[in-house]
């Protein structure tokens, strides 16, 4: 099985309730705070933004412009 490589930012594109890996990669920048969230942990993006986000409260601020 190949593994992505440890420490690498993944390329994503968000689609409404998934997501398709464009480039290898272990991690994503939250849009907001700049965290690294792991793939396996990634549940909070903007399909129409095209951005993640690290947690569920950083996602409602974006989205409501705050």
């Amino acid at each position: 099985m190949l593994m992505p490589p440890a420490g690498r930012l993944a390329r994503l594109y968000y689609l409404p309730g998934t997501f398709r890996q464009l480039s290898a990669g272990d991690h994503v920048l939250c849009a907001v705070s700049g965290a690294q969230i792991p793939l396996d942990m990634l549940r909070y993006w903007s399909a129409e933004h095209q951005e993640a986000y690290a947690t569920a409260a950083i996602a409602t601020k974006r989205m409501l412009g705050a």
